[in-house]
């Protein structure tokens, strides 16, 4: 895998679309599947609805964003509506997010959000345009970034350094077990996952976790029984080897 970008063949004059040209020819002939391990991924024709890249071995399709700059709490994504409508489906596309630096021309943090993290919790619906505006009344959505785990953002690139491919492989393995839920039921967890990662380490009591009943309670105003519902949680992520039991109360993280 090579960082850096290759001078695009088009006549374009914008910086964003050379950038655009950029970052997508680099994805075409540099990133692999994570999911399979695919050593390439292809391109969709122009203007797909939501995804940009699909993988030819075992289908799992792709949506890349990109900028200069980190991504921050929220990422603006594509038409509210749809988005929700597709959460659910097979195809919905797993997330690319890439940083890039205009002045090395190069790659310099890639990561992906699998798709078995994106739940309705985690999507929320811009301002409608007004009534003057071309697209009167379209209402785009954000991706609240800062509601994904770190165990969701799975980072092939990293401060411009690239990490290894069995890494990546074994970052996605750990979370497919998350699949075989409904989106609905994946809210609950996935908030939990980010408590739990939120405490900065891999030994962990029921207790701690406890402590964000409020901050749950928050997130979900309609249940009142937010202990019973992260007991619930952390047995779920033990039976499916995220966590593992220690002794009465205690828990670790799987490295």
């Amino acid at each position: 895998m090579k960082l850096g970008f290759e001078e695009p063949q088009s006549s374009y004059s914008s910086g964003s679309q050379k950038a655009r040209t950029w970052t997508e020819a680099w994805v075409s002939a540099w990133a692999y599947c994570p999911h399979c391990g695919s050593a390439k991924i292809s391109s969709f024709p122009n203007n797909s609805p939501l995804a940009d890249f699909f993988c030819p071995s075992c289908s799992e399709e792709f949506e890349l964003k990109s900028q200069r700059g980190k991504f921050g709490a929220k990422v603006l994504d594509g038409e509210f509506n749809t988005k929700c409508e597709r959460l659910a489906a097979s195809n919905n596309p797993n997330l690319m997010l890439m940083n890039y630096d205009l002045g090395s021309r190069a790659v310099v943090n890639l990561f992906i959000v699998p798709k078995h993290f994106f739940v309705r919790e985690i999507i929320e619906a811009r301002k409608p345009l007004s009534a003057t505006a071309r697209r009167a009344g379209w209402t785009g959505s954000k991706i609240l970034l800062d509601r994904v785990p770190e165990s969701g953002k799975i980072h092939i690139v990293q401060g411009g350094v690239i990490r290894a491919k069995e890494l990546v492989l074994a970052d996605w393995q750990k979370t497919l077990f998350l699949r075989s839920e409904s989106p609905e039921t994946r809210g609950w967890l996935l908030d939990v996952m980010k408590c739990v990662e939120s405490l900065g380490k891999r030994d962990f009591t029921l207790d701690e976790v406890y402590a964000f009943e409020r901050h749950l309670g928050d997130l979900y105003p309609g249940n009142q029984n937010v202990k019973p519902k992260i007991r619930q949680q952390l047995q779920y992520l033990r039976d499916r080897g995220f966590i593992d039991f220690v002794s009465r109360g205690s828990y670790r993280l799987r490295s």
